[in-house]
Parts: C-alpha cells; structure tokens; sequence
C-alpha cells in the first residue's frame, strides 16, 4: 500500500531544506506500509515552478538526491504546499519516471500523488492519446494528471476553482483511491480526496482551535458525466466541464466552514497542515486530526480548510445508507511519538512482540472486572439482544486477522451455540455469498482499512446484516461504517507482520463471546475459568518471552537451512498452525504450512522423512490423545519435530526437542502457542539477513 503525505504552511516561514526534511521524515514514518520507490514535490524558485526529487529504493536515497541536488536549499517560503509519496509499483515497474509524484506536463501544470488503484485508467489514457496528450510513464496516476491539463485546457474563459476541476476529474475515476493535486494555476494551495483508501488531515496552530469541527459543504445537485462520449470526437461534453449544482451556484452549508480556523479577534492565524495516509506520519508535528470520508475533497487554501462532498448523496457513509454526516470533527489522537519509536529493539516487529503483554493488558482494560467475573464492551451494549437472537454470526477477514477468527470460532460456537462461519473477505465476495437481515456480520482487521474487508462489508450493510467492526485503528473506514464494534486497542504497528493485533484480536474476540453468553446460568463456571485465564495472561506472556534465547539457538541450529517446514496441530491449535506458518513465510522467505493434525494421513504424511522439520502444538486439552497419535505417525517415519507443550508435560520423551510453554485455559492456550513462533520466524529472518519490518512484497 502506498504511503501520502503532504504539508501546507501559512504565514509561518520555512526554509526550502526545512521543508524537505518534513517530508522525508513523515514518508520514513509510512515506510512500514512497503514500497519501492519514493519522491516529493515542492515550490520551485520562480512563479509557478515546481522541483521534483524521484528515487528507486529506499527513502533514505531520495534524501541523498536531495543532498546532491543544485536548489537553494536556504529559500525561504512563508506560504508553500509540498506533496510527498512512497510507491509500491502496481502499474509499471520501479523506476524513476513511475515513482510519484505523476505530472501532466513537463512544466509540471498538475503534479498528482496517488494511493490506490485508478481502474479505467486505460480508458482514460486512450481518450486523451487520442486527443495528442503525451504520457511518460506506464502508471494509471499520469493518466489522472493529464486528464486535469485536458480539463483546464478545454475551458479557457471559463476557469474552474481548484476544487471544482478535481471534482470534475473524480467523477470520470473507477476504482479505490486517496489523491493529493498540486498545480502551477493554483500556487499555495492544494487538494485531496479520498475514495476507499485512508487520507486524513493534521492541524497545527500556536493558539487552540475556536472550534473543533469543519463544515461540509454539500453540492446543491449533480451530473451524471460519461467519458465515453470523449472518445466519440468533438468538443467535450458539457457535463464533463460542469460543476454540481453550476460554477456559480452557492453551496448549501450549515455554519461558516473555516472559522475553526481563525484566532478568536477573527483573523487569519499562523497554520500548518499535514496530509498523510496514517496518524504515525503526523503525530510528531500534531495531535489534533481529521480524517476524510469516501468521496470527501478537501481544499487547503490561504490557511483556510474547505471540505466538500464529491456527491449530494453517499450510500455508503453511514451504515443505514443515509446522507454522510454534515461535519468532521477534528479529533486529538492519543498515539505518542514513542509508540512508533524503536526504543531499545532493533526491529520493530521485535519491538511489538515484546509489547504483548502491555497490550493485551489494553485490549482487557476497562472491560474486565476479575472480581465479578464481568466482561463490558460499552461498543456492543446496545446491540447484543439483536446478536443473541441472530440466526448465524458470519466473520470476514483477511490474513492474520482471519486467522484470529479461527482460533476463537470454536469458543464463539459452544459459548453461543450460534452457527459461525468465517470467511476470507475476498472469496466471500467471489461466491457472492447469501447474507440476511438476521445474520450478524463481523468484520476483523488491523487497520480498519483492508479493501476486501471493506468490500465484504458494504455488501453486508446493502443486505441489511448487522455488522459489527472489530478494528485496531480508531476513525477507520470500518470503525465509522459499521453498526458497532470493538477498537482492540493494541496501539501501533509498524511492521509489517502483525504479532500483537493477533493477540489483541483474539482476546477481543474471546471478550465478544463471553458478553454474548453472559445470560446463560449454566455457563458460568466456564466463563469464570476463561476470564481467570485471561487475568494470568500477562505475566504467562512474559514467562514465555524470556525463553527468547532458547529459540533463537533452535532457530540457528536446527531450522536455519530448512527448506520447508510444517506445523501441525489440532481443535484450538489449527489457527496457531496456520497463523505461525504465515510468520515463517512472510518474514523468513521460507516455506511453511499449517496442517490440521487430523488430516495428517489424508496426505500430508506423504512429506514427513527425517528432513522435513516438523514443528507439532502438543499443549494439554481435550484433544490430547490424538496429538499423541500424531506425534507417532511423524516419529515412525524418521520425523524429529519441535514439540510445543506445557511445561509439566512429562509424558515428552526427554531426548525431543521441545519448547516448554504455561499452561492455560484451552481456548485461550493459542494466545501463548503463537509467540514461539513469532519468535522463531523473526530469529530465522535476522539469521537469514531479510529486512524483518518491510518483507518483500508485501
């Protein structure tokens, strides 16, 4: 995913070198998103100039091009707009003439940055090839930028503001996207909009904010605009070129949009914005934020923020389908800088995974009450007699968090005895699965921003479903479109390879289904035993990180050459199987997969010899007998696995290789089994010599 960041100054001076490093650094905080290439835009040093630094490889390259460059780095600018952007390549390869920002022209009329994917693209470039409009580069964010020169140009008497061009460009895109556009016709100011891809704004005065929200500004009405009509040849049609609700047409607001701008004597006051993909990239300039919503556009101007809505009406701004709301508050964020620091690790992901026991002991703060055995999740109070009578639960998810759907599938069922089906968001779209008005819908993820999630979920909300988010991200697209939900709480993560949003997850889940059950006298003795485990949880975590260096010599000295590796295990365990599989591949580069043990004979088997490592979840449940089988099926044909059991299990043979781990509650067991391998999946990276934060690829 692509990272955006962009900063705005308004009578507040700035040198030219300043500037730069503001946008180097808040591209270095979205590095974690991956990418391939990076680049800025900023003022040239005449009028309507614009200097552009692209680079292929890291952000700390394009720092060096910038070192190496001849501007006057000593220019100050008391009003500027600077966009900035680090790519991951989906339309062309990396390359200097494909990294963003994407210009129009060579004179850099319209300089675009771009998250997302432009899907009529092709289209597009088409029309305006046709029209003797020249392309540079193979990405479908040029064919944007040019689409607003043959907009501007076609209309020479009549200009369109800033905003009512964008307008205009938007409604000729498909797809999912966030924009930032700056332009040599509109110098010291700057547009963005959102569709499907996370964009919000940072705000930063010396003075407090007279009030803390924006109006919208909603069009009177719309056109319907057709491209197709410009490939037929001839003079643009007038839709393409109109404004909603027309050019002169005054917009229908509820108070005056800017003054949350202003000092309280009403005068324009020294201001900095910042546009970025994600709160990490402006929490060390601001805490005070707004984010936009689908088919927002923003319009930062003269130190003054205008938001407009691209259509009167959004289906899917709010979860009845009713028109989106008629402000953006602006919201303080509780992240801190050194949340996003490295601290005393070496990697973030190793950072985060330390972090575990800090933040399940957040995800559990304020809802657990171990004294009355009682769960509160104050984002589900007002819905749960609909849960209850739901007909079934159905869970979409991509990834690890699917996998945390998995692990707390079979406690949802015996708590509940509700039907539960999990389901990948992506194939869930793909089979067009029948959704109902009794089905309760649950949507896990990280960010609150995973496209197919997202797309599950909209496709849910038309049918009528309740859905409920369960997100780590607050202000996230599925936080603020879903019915209700669950923010789980863990803080930040930076790499790559989620560790402790799975364990977050898992115990918000686990949390969701015993306040489901809580009126059902004849499980109380079972929802005690799990919220007594859920309280011995953090001091476990920490037991089983301190066996760190016992896993790194496994790593070293049994796993590091393995081309593949297998782990197995059964009932609560199948998800730790599959979650720890997914670490070892995404960071390690190695090759892995997570066998359900019962269907070791129905296949699998057929790999085991004695140099294929085997790693086999063997911790004590109910379903320990049939491990014990498993064990021997592996160890008749020459197998020597890595056993993760409890650590009172003497019935393991003393010369195995075993990792020792407490025993807990057997739905809660997974919590502990998965650290083991994060761990053991981040040690085989570091041996191995992979960037452990930014996995290739992903």
């Amino acid at each position: 995913m692509c990272g955006i960041f962009a900063y705005c100054n308004f009578l507040v001076e700035k040198d030219r070198k300043t500037i730069c490093s503001i946008l180097c650094n808040g591209l270095s905080r979205l590095e974690y998103r991956g990418y391939d290439s990076a680049g800025i835009g900023v003022d040239g040093d005449k009028p309507n100039e614009v200097f552009l630094f692209k680079q292929v490889g890291k952000v700390s390259s394009l720092r060096e091009l910038i070192a190496q460059s001849k501007p006057d780095m000593d220019k100050t600018f008391v009003t500027q707009c600077s966009i900035a952007h680090t790519r991951w390549a989906t339309h062309g390869i990396p390359s200097q003439v494909n990294s963003h920002p994407q210009r129009s022209d060579p004179d850099c009329s319209f300089t675009v940055v771009h998250n997302g994917i432009v899907t009529n693209s092709g289209e597009l470039r088409l029309v305006l090839q046709k029209r003797g409009y020249k392309f540079e580069s193979e990405t479908d964010t040029e064919a944007v930028a040019v689409l607003c020169k043959y907009i501007w140009d076609s209309q020479p008497k009549q200009r369109l503001t800033f905003t009512q061009l964008v307008k205009t460009v938007l409604k000729e895109l498909e797809g999912s996207f966030a924009f930032v556009f700056k332009s040599t016709h509109f110098p010291n100011e700057i547009v963005t909009a959102r569709r499907g891809s996370p964009l919000l704004i940072g705000v930063k005065t010396e003075k407090k904010l007279k009030v803390d929200f924006v109006d919208v500004e909603i069009p009177a009405g719309e056109t319907e605009d057709k491209l197709d009509e410009l490939a037929a040849g001839g003079a643009p049609p007038s839709s393409l070129l109109s404004v909603p609700g027309g050019a002169t047409t005054a917009q229908k607001i509820a108070r005056t949009q800017s003054r949350a701008f202003m000092s309280e004597d009403g005068l324009p006051q020294p201001i900095e914005f910042f546009i970025a993909s994600d709160a990490s990239a402006v929490i060390e300039h601001t805490k005070r934020v707004l984010y936009l919503e689908d088919d927002d556009v923003a319009h930062i101007s003269d130190g003054e923020m205008h938001i407009h809505r691209l259509r009167r009406d959004d289906p899917n701004a709010a979860p009845s389908g009713s028109a989106a709301s008629a402000v953006r508050a602006i919201e303080t964020l509780e992240l801190e800088l050194a949340e996003i620091m490295k601290g005393q690790f070496t990697h973030f992901m190793q950072k985060e995974i330390y972090e575990q026991p800090e933040s399940v002991v957040n995800t559990m703060r304020g809802r657990v009450n171990f004294d009355t055995h009682k769960i509160t999740l104050g984002g589900l109070k007002a819905y749960l007699p609909i849960m209850r009578r739901a007909r079934r639960m159905v869970f979409s998810a991509c990834g690890t968090s699917y996998h945390s759907c998995i692990a707390t599938r079979a406690i949802f069922e015996e708590l509940t005895e509700i039907p539960i089906s999990v389901e990948l968001a992506s194939d869930f779209l793909d089979r067009k699965t029948p959704i109902f008005r009794d089905d309760v819908c649950v949507f896990v993820s990280q960010s609150g921003e995973t496209a197919d999630t997202i797309l599950a979920m909209r496709y849910c909300l038309e049918r009528g479903a309740l859905c409920v988010g369960v997100v780590n991200t607050v202000g996230s697209t599925i936080s603020r479109q879903t019915h209700c939900g669950i923010h789980i709480n863990a803080g930040p993560e930076i790499g790559v390879a989620s560790t402790k949003a799975y364990t977050s997850q898992y115990i918000a889940l686990v949390m969701m289904a015993l306040q489901l059950s809580e009126d059902r006298i004849s499980l109380t003795e079972r929802r005690n035993q799990i919220i007594d485990g859920l309280h011995e949880l953090p001091s476990q975590i920490n037991k089983v990180l301190a066996s760190d260096k016992h896993l790194q010599e496994l790593a070293k000295n049994t796993l590091i050459n393995s081309k593949s590796l297998l782990i197995m295990g059964r009932g609560y365990q199948y998800a730790t199987c599959l979650e720890g599989a997914l670490k070892i591949k995404e960071i390690s580069y190695t090759h892995s997969e997570g066998i359900l043990a019962g269907e070791l004979k129905h296949g699998p088997l057929a790999l085991i010899d004695e140099n294929m490592p085997v790693i086999l979840v063997m911790t004590r449940d109910s379903l320990y007998p049939k491990v014990q089988s498993a064990l021997s099926q592996v160890t008749a044909r020459k197998g020597q696995p890595i056993i993760i059991c409890n650590e009172d299990d003497a019935s393991i043979s003393k010369t195995a290789k075993t990792i020792r781990i407490p025993g807990t509650v057997d739905c809660l067991q997974g919590l502990l089994n998965i650290i083991p391998l994060q761990l053991l999946s981040y040690h085989l990276a570091i041996l191995n010599g992979f960037d452990v934060d930014f996995p290739r690829n992903l």
